[in-house]
C-alpha cells in the first residue's frame, strides 16, 4: 500500500483551500499553515519509496497547533514509536482537533484516547483493531467519523474525504466543493468502505472472465442475476459455475449478488430521498420485504433504520 497518499492527500486538500481563499481575497495568510514532523528533520522514505521532507522533529512540536493529523503505516511500526504516543497524549488538551488517517487510528487507540469513542480505520485492519482495542466503538464501514474533537478515517484515500469535511466545517460547503472540483474528487463520496472491501476482498483470484462478470454485476444490480443466467453468461452449467465461483471468491453467487445489492441500496439510502420501494426496485431486490430480510441478515438493521442512522450525514452531525 502506498502510505504516501495517507499524508499527501489531506496535504493537497488544505493547500488548495489556502490557494483558493487567497485567490478570492478572503485571507492574506494561509488559513492552514502546514508543518510535517518526523523523528528527525529531512527526507522520510515512505513504503512506496517516495521521499517526503519533514521540516521539524517531534521534539520541536509545541502546543500551539490547532490540528494534529496522524498518518497511517504498518501498525507494528506505528505502535513501536512510544515517544510519539506520549507526545500525542501530551498535546491533546491543547488541540482543537486530533485526526488520524487509515491505520493512524492504532496510535490513538494505543494511547487510550479512543476508549469509549466511535472510530474507524482501514477495512483490512478492522478485525485486528477490534480485537486489540475492544473499548473503542469501531464502525468498519465508515469513510470517516467525528466523535467530539477526535476524527478518524478509513482506508488510504479516505484522508481526502476527511480533510474536505474539515474544510467544509471550517469555511462552508462552497470552499470545500471548489477544492473537491479542482482535485476531481467527490465532496461526499457515496457509500462506505464496504463498497470497496466487500468486492475487492472477494474478487476472483485467477480468472479474468469471472472478474469481468463480478464487475458487470456491480454495475447492474437491478438485472436478473439468478445463478442460471450468470452461468449462461459464463457458458457453463449452473453446477460448475457455482462451484467455480465459490472456490474463486469464497462466496456463493447468490451471496455475492446479495452483497452487491445491499451496497447499492445503502448508497441510495444514504444519499437520496427515494422511497424504500423505489430503492428496493432499482437495487435489484424488487420488493421491500426481500430488501428488509437481506439487510437484517447482513447488517442486523432494516433499511428504514439504516437511513435514519446514516442518511445525508455531514461532519457536524456525526457524533
Amino acid at each position: 500500500m502506498n502510505f504516501a497518499w495517507v499524508l499527501t492527500g489531506p496535504h493537497e486538500v488544505f493547500t488548495w483551500a489556502n490557494i483558493i481563499l487567497q485567490k478570492e481575497g478572503i485571507i492574506q495568510e494561509a488559513a492552514y499553515p502546514l508543518t510535517i514532523f518526523a523523528e528527525q528533520p529531512g527526507p522520510v522514505t515512505t513504503l512506496s519509496g517516495l521521499q517526503i521532507i519533514a521540516e521539524q522533529s517531534f521534539s520541536q512540536i509545541n502546543k500551539n497547533y490547532d490540528t494534529l493529523l496522524i498518518p497511517g503505516g504498518d501498525p507494528e511500526m506505528v505502535l513501536a514509536n512510544t515517544m510519539l504516543i506520549e507526545l500525542v497524549k501530551d498535546m491533546v488538551p491543547h488541540l482543537r482537533r486530533l485526526v488520524s488517517v487509515c491505520t493512524g487510528a492504532f496510535l490513538l487507540a494505543e494511547s487510550g484516547l479512543l476508549d469509549g469513542c466511535k472510530a474507524t480505520t482501514h477495512w483490512n485492519y478492522c478485525h485486528e483493531f477490534s480485537e486489540k482495542y475492544p473499548r473503542v466503538k469501531l464502525e468498519p464501514d465508515r469513510i470517516f467519523i467525528k466523535d467530539g474533537s477526535i476524527l478518524t478515517s478509513g482506508g488510504i484515500t479516505s484522508g481526502i474525504d476527511l480533510a474536505l469535511a474539515m474544510v467544509e466545517e471550517d469555511w462552508g460547503q462552497k470552499l470545500a466543493l471548489a477544492v473537491a472540483q479542482f482535485l476531481v474528487v467527490y465532496l461526499q463520496r457515496p457509500g462506505g468502505q464496504s463498497q470497496f472491501s466487500s468486492y475487492l476482498a472477494r474478487e476472483a483470484s485467477s480468472r479474468s472472465d469471472l472478474r469481468e462478470l463480478q464487475s458487470w454485476i456491480l454495475q447492474n444490480p437491478e438485472e436478473d442475476l439468478k445463478v442460471e443466467i450468470l452461468a449462461e453468461r459464463m457458458a457453463m452449467s449452473s453446477r460448475n459455475f457455482s462451484r467455480l465461483f465459490l472456490s474463486e471468491t469464497g462466496l456463493t453467487p447468490a451471496k455475492f449478488v446479495e452483497t452487491v445489492r445491499i451496497d447499492a441500496a445503502r448508497n441510495l439510502l444514504e444519499l437520496t430521498k427515494f422511497s424504500i420501494e423505489n430503492i428496493a426496485d432499482s437495487s435489484g431486490f424488487k420488493d421491500t420485504e426481500n430488501m428488509r430480510r437481506a439487510f437484517l441478515r447482513q447488517l442486523s438493521v432494516n433499511p428504514s433504520n439504516y437511513r435514519k442512522r446514516f442518511g445525508n450525514h455531514r461532519l457536524d452531525n456525526v457524533q
